[in-house]
């Protein structure tokens, strides 16, 4: 017998569950769609009989029953072999893409239904770490723009604050000319949809190849594009590289960065930094997703055949996350099993944002209503409801009180009432609508006291008339307040 021979005359195939694991396990698995279950279990304390808690006591049972090595479950969505920590997860996936036995990795939905996921490709990662691709450094136009879309309460409408991301992503990844390319994020996101189809390739990848050239053939040289361009790199070769960290960035600006500024909010993160990346541990964007194996490969003392189904789900296992495990962004955002640059550099952007947003506004949490101590399982960006309060320090802000211009550049409707929302939750909106009308009569009054009502009579009844209203808006202000502290108290 060969040393050669050994690895794979030892290897074992992976444990088989128990039926009665197989049906616990698949109860999670379904339960995962149905968020209303954790209620009645929360309101009584019962932790364990939530969602995580359930799903957290049986992945421990089976770390203890199986020595801590991936088993084979069966379960309504198909039979998975499972890793029971992301270090095993990782390690396996590597060692199989290092053999080429792995086909195209799919998401799953917490309904079992399979969806495609963008194509990873590598990233220079000189050109992902350069220095001007530090969260400091992001343009904030984008971002100053979003916050100027807000709601007259404050809140963040999300098709706009998606649709301000989508125009920094475009900026930051293709550069100044694509940020008005609408087109552009359209096809990456139906390119993704179809990456693990036949439509792939004989359309969705030659929309994308047309949709670049022109960005790729006189690249800006502070984007993404343009730094890869600069380090010699190949058109043709760039395409699919820019299209993943297109579609990544997108996703981490819109959903991770603002899921960080909730957390923000409720105290659950002391920096963006910080925000960002428990939001992608807690709240993974690709929370399970399904390799499957073309040629059987042994890791360690496992025999893995050719057809099986390997099921990495980061946002189950994060309550067994070893104590060394490595930026969480890879596998949030990306199923690359050896790392991806581009989900890292994806990461950096959401940061950014977080950043230039706390900046300049300080976020608060309207809905759904959570604390530092007790974070909900699921978060999902686009039900998120969270205010942006102006900061106290109005020197550094001009169009504000003492200029004499009226600050109304934002819209007044605010949010329709949902069934559900605490007290309290309301009590943050009147808060916010308070704090708007004592701005507003702030501008007012500066406005009145400019000198150019001083010139005839007609200007001065002007002035008296805006300082009614400043005074109107001034006592509305504190009856709003006086009522917000009632619903909050």
């Amino acid at each position: 017998m060969t040393t050669a021979d050994s690895p794979a005359t030892a290897a074992r195939r992976p444990a088989t569950a128990w039926p009665l694991e197989n049906a616990v396990f698949s109860a999670a698995m379904v339960a995962q769609r149905l968020p209303w279950t954790d209620a009645p279990a929360r309101a009584l304390g019962l932790d364990a009989l939530t969602r995580d808690g359930l799903t957290r006591l049986l992945l421990a049972h089976l770390r203890r029953t199986r020595s801590g090595r991936p088993v084979r479950l069966r379960t309504p969505y198909g039979s998975f072999l499972v890793p029971l920590t992301t270090g095993d997860a990782d390690a396996l996936l590597t060692r199989a893409d290092e053999a080429g036995a792995l086909g195209p990795a799919a998401g799953l939905t917490p309904g079992g239904q399979r969806y495609g996921l963008s194509p990873h490709a590598p990233l220079d990662r000189d050109a992902a770490t350069a220095p001007a691709a530090a969260p400091d450094t992001l343009p904030t136009e984008d971002v100053d723009r979003a916050i100027g879309a807000r709601r007259g309460d404050g809140t963040l409408e999300w098709h706009e604050w998606y649709r301000g991301m989508l125009r920094l992503s475009r900026r930051v990844v293709a550069g100044a000319a694509a940020v008005e390319d609408t087109l552009l994020s359209e096809v990456i996101a139906v390119a993704t949809a179809a990456s693990d189809s036949r439509s792939y390739e004989a359309g969705a990848a030659g929309a994308l190849r047309r949709r670049l050239a022109p960005h790729l053939a006189d690249p800006d040289p502070a984007s993404l594009a343009g730094r890869l361009m600069a380090r010699g790199a190949d058109p043709d070769a760039a395409t699919p590289v820019l299209a993943h960290a297109l579609a990544l960035v997108s996703e981490a600006a819109a959903g991770t960065a603002l899921q960080a500024l909730a957390l923000l909010a409720a105290g659950a993160a002391l920096s963006p930094k910080d925000a960002v990346g428990e939001a992608l541990r807690r709240y993974p964007p690709v929370a399970a997703a399904v390799y499957p194996v073309r040629a059987p490969f042994v890791w360690e003392d496992l025999a893995v055949e050719s057809g099986t189904a390997i099921l990495r789900a980061p946002g189950w296992l994060r309550a067994a996350r070893d104590a060394d495990d490595p930026d969480p962004a890879t596998a949030a955002l990306c199923a690359a099993p050896a790392g991806c640059a581009a989900a890292r550099f994806a990461a950096l952007v959401a940061e950014g944002v977080v950043r230039a947003v706390t900046a300049r506004v300080r976020p608060v949490l309207i809905s759904p209503g959570f604390t530092a101590d007790r974070l909900p399982d699921t978060l999902d960006a686009r039900t998120l409801l969270v205010a942006l309060h102006d900061l106290d320090d109005l020197a550094d802000h001009p169009g504000r009180a003492g200029d004499g211009r009226v600050t109304v550049g934002m819209a007044t409707a605010v949010p329709v009432s949902a069934y559900g929302y605490a007290p309290a939750s309301y009590g943050a909106l009147a808060h916010a609508s308070a704090d708007r009308l004592e701005r507003h009569a702030e501008s007012l009054a500066a406005c009145a006291a400019n000198s150019g009502w001083n010139r005839d009579e007609a200007g001065e009844r002007f002035r008296m008339v805006l300082l009614g209203h400043a005074e109107r808006c001034a006592k509305a202000a504190d009856g709003v307040r006086r009522a917000a502290k009632r619903l909050t108290d």
